[in-house]
């Protein structure tokens, strides 16, 4: 039984997958507008203007599925609470990977070697998601 992790961007899903996509290699397999929905949204769930923001998204990175929403469409997204962990198959992979997550985003705590793994790291993208960067010895 699969659990995946579900995103809400809160108007900034399209700009959030297409950073993916640049650092990740994420395809995306699925995506839906508001507007592309078979049913209309009911009265408040989204504000006037917001039509063509993603309603549901999945995207594939690596053997991971992620899924990503922009939510009530209200600028006010938080993720707090959890960290998404990418395996790298050596050091400079992880260096990379993390560079990449990190481009206008917040180092947590520098990719470096640790007790556990020859390369760890925690840096927050630029949409506020914590990613660990790690090298399993």
């Amino acid at each position: 039984m699969p659990v995946q992790p579900y995103l809400f961007f809160d108007g900034r899903a399209e700009e959030a997958i297409e950073f993916y996509r640049q650092a990740l290699g994420a395809e995306v397999t699925m995506m839906m507008r508001y507007s592309d929905s078979p049913d209309p949204m009911p009265p408040g769930m989204v504000p006037p203007g917001s039509e063509n923001k993603i309603m549901h998204a999945s995207l594939q990175i690596g053997d991971a599925t992620i899924m990503a929403s922009d939510g009530g469409c209200r600028g006010a997204s938080s993720f707090q609470g959890f960290s998404l962990s990418v395996s790298a198959k050596d050091q400079p992979e992880a260096q990379a990977l993390f560079d990449r997550l990190g481009d206008g985003g917040q180092v947590q705590m520098p990719l470096g070697k640790t007790f556990f793994a020859p390369a760890f790291g925690m840096v927050a993208d630029r949409f506020g998601v914590s990613w660990m960067v790690i090298v399993h010895p």
